[in-house]
This record gives structure tokens, C-alpha cells and sequence, in this order.
């Protein structure tokens, strides 16, 4: 079995621009003689690795706690594209993912809304890709809510550069914070046989 960490370390992680960047702070340290080492730390929910629950473009949307696990963990398929995804690259997406409900995309890629549109009508339960957003960057809302709308889970921050393009089983259920918009995950997939 082979299991592969695409989640980023929080404290060095990407972050979206205009967010605030994670901070760790030592409350206490057994180097300083105290009695054990704690450590404290803030940072945005969209940090990282993370998931996008509805709730972060749509008033009234699901929050992370209310998300189904089962759109966080199964089988996924991991594909390599470059560059902006047309509806008619997220037909071939769908086509080579089958009955898989889990899409995740190696490589910088920007998904446009019409693929968006491709995505949230064929009933996905995750899209995921590299990005620190989905859609451009400069202008995210309409791909956000035409997914979240369709209640499409967002996996964004993933690192897949050691994946090969395949069929893998992910885990990539967040940190359960209530009523909360989004969270960060430590996302991993495993090799299928």
C-alpha cells in the first residue's frame, strides 16, 4: 500500500493573497525548563491545505461541520492538466473519471466557469486542484458558486507533483469547526490495488 501526503505544512503553506498568513506561538518549551511544550498558533481557515464549505460564498450555504463525510473520503481520480480547463476538457475529465464522484487536478490549472458549470451539473461531491482557489484568482466568485451552489465540496491547496494521474482512495475530512466557511485538512491518498 502507498500512501501519499498532498496536504502543505500549515507554517510555510501558500496562502491567498489578502488572507492572513498562519503564526505559531511557543507558550511554553522544555528547553526553557518549563514542564512540557505547548504551542499556540491562529491562522485563516483558507490556509493551506483546506476544504471550502458553501457557507463561504453563499449565505445560509452548509458550514464545515455540517458537510457529509462521505464527500471528503473515497475514491478519487487525479488528473494532470495545465492551464485554463474548458467545458470541453471537463467532459474529457468527467468521461475518464466514470462513476467516480472525486476529481482532483495535478498541475496549474485554472478552472473556468463554464467548466465549473460542466462540473456542478455531472454531480461531483469534490473538485480539487493546486491552486489556493478555484476559478482565477482575480475573480473566483462565479466559479465558486456555480460549484458550492450544486453542493460540489471544495478541496483547494492540494500539492500532487509525487502523483501519479490514477484512481486513489482520499481522506480529506477538515478540522470539524463549527459554523465555520471553510477549514484546513490533512489530505492524503492511498494507493488502490
Amino acid at each position: 500500500m502507498k500512501l501519499y501526503d498532498i496536504s502543505q505544512e500549515v507554517f510555510t503553506c501558500a496562502v491567498y493573497p489578502g488572507d492572513p498568513a498562519p503564526a505559531r506561538e511557543v507558550l511554553a518549551s522544555l528547553d526553557a525548563g518549563d514542564v512540557c511544550n505547548l504551542t499556540a498558533f491562529s491562522m485563516c481557515a483558507h490556509n493551506g491545505t483546506h476544504i471550502d464549505a458553501p457557507a463561504h460564498f453563499i449565505a445560509g450555504g452548509k458550514t464545515v461541520d455540517a458537510l457529509p463525510l462521505d464527500a471528503l473520503i473515497g475514491k478519487a481520480v487525479v488528473i494532470s492538466h495545465a492551464g485554463d480547463i474548458t467545458a470541453s476538457d471537463a467532459h474529457r475529465m468527467l468521461e475518464m473519471a466514470g462513476n467516480i464522484k472525486k476529481i482532483l487536478i495535478k498541475g496549474n490549472a485554472t478552472l473556468t466557469l463554464e467548466a465549473a458549470r460542466v462540473m456542478a451539473a455531472a454531480g461531483l461531491d469534490l473538485y480539487g486542484n493546486e491552486s489556493q482557489t478555484v476559478g482565477p484568482e482575480s475573480a473566483p466568485m462565479a466559479v465558486h458558486l456555480a460549484l458550492l451552489g450544486a453542493g460540489v465540496v471544495l478541496l483547494e491547496g492540494i500539492r500532487l507533483a509525487h502523483v501519479p494521474e490514477g484512481t486513489y482512495l482520499l481522506h480529506a475530512a477538515p478540522i470539524n469547526l463549527g459554523a465555520a466557511d471553510g477549514a484546513p485538512c490533512r489530505a492524503t491518498l492511498i494507493e488502490l490495488d
